[in-house]
């Protein structure tokens, strides 16, 4: 039988006290969480070789997929420069590896934040130092940037960060779903939206008026998969799974505050999903008659 995660004593609570250490201690098994984590990683980098294998038949791709001939050049590109992405999945990955091998959260923590300090430093360079724009504008990363990012701060920036403050002020298997929300979910959203957002529902969506329904809906849908298959050992995991992943659609739809989505998505929704689980352990608690 396998034993549930324990965190150590020292673990603080989780941001604004939503959801206690020992909360988590029946969420999952720490077995079950690394298998899901590093399965998904190796299935989405094996995509990511495929995809640069593949590179120059991205267009049939597209096609036999359904995509229509006039969105086919747009989707092409959306799948290769979204597929780059999936390499954030090493990030929960590496986490749960660390922490399974008894690293601390707090090393952890440290790890981040030095890793998202120096990605700003050298993205502001990047947009101050013209010779370090040019050369990184010939780099793998560079060359899928959209336009609009090369004289500004990068989304890469804004996914270390939100990243970092995900596995600073939550639990380690609520931090590992936020950020798996906003790699998958954000990517479905991105490239079903693209490929055939307004062919079955034409209203649009979101602060502009350029969200697809269909691109919600696959976010959603992706999001609710990615917790239910991590937590699908919790009782009412079917519950945190939805809350979370809604909240993380409509955080992509609307952006809030004005702030990039790769900042807010994984803050937001592992807010939400701390806060289901609470809400699930205290009417638990309840029903069994306790205080």
């Amino acid at each position: 039988m396998l034993e549930a995660v324990v965190l150590k004593p020292e673990d603080e609570p989780a941001l604004g006290g939503v959801l206690m250490p020992e909360d988590v201690v029946d969420m999952t098994t720490e077995t079950h969480i690394s298998v899901v984590t590093y399965l998904i990683t190796v299935f989405g980098l094996l995509w990511c070789v495929w995809i640069k294998m593949n590179a120059g038949g991205l267009r049939s791709v597209a096609r036999s997929c359904g995509v229509a001939i006039v969105k086919v050049g747009r989707a092409a590109r959306e799948i290769e420069r979204k597929t780059f992405h999936l390499c954030g999945l090493l990030v929960p990955a590496i986490y749960q590896l660390l922490l399974s091998h008894g690293w601390s959260r707090w090393s952890c923590r440290g790890i981040c934040w030095a890793v998202t300090a120096a990605g700003w430093v050298f993205d502001i360079a990047r947009i101050n130092v013209p010779a370090v724009n040019a050369w990184f504008a010939t780099t793998p990363v560079g060359l899928v940037m959209r336009e609009k990012e090369r004289t500004q701060l990068s989304g890469a920036c804004f996914f270390s960060l939100g990243c970092t403050l995900s596995v600073h002020f939550f639990p380690p298997n609520v931090a590992i779903c936020s950020i798996m929300f906003l790699v998958l979910g954000d990517m479905a959203a991105a490239l079903i939206g693209v490929s055939f957002g307004g062919e079955a529902c034409v209203v649009k969506l979101g602060r502009e008026g350029k969200k697809s329904a269909e691109g919600s809906v696959a976010m959603f849908l992706t999001c609710f998969l990615v917790a239910y298959t991590l937590f699908g050992q919790v009782c009412l995991a079917e519950y945190a799974a939805f809350v979370a992943a809604l909240v993380a659609t409509l955080t992509e739809l609307y952006e809030p505050f004005g702030l990039n989505d790769n900042l807010t998505i994984p803050i937001f929704s592992a807010a939400a999903m701390a806060w289901a689980f609470g809400r699930i352990q205290e009417c638990s608690v309840l029903a069994a008659g306790g205080p």
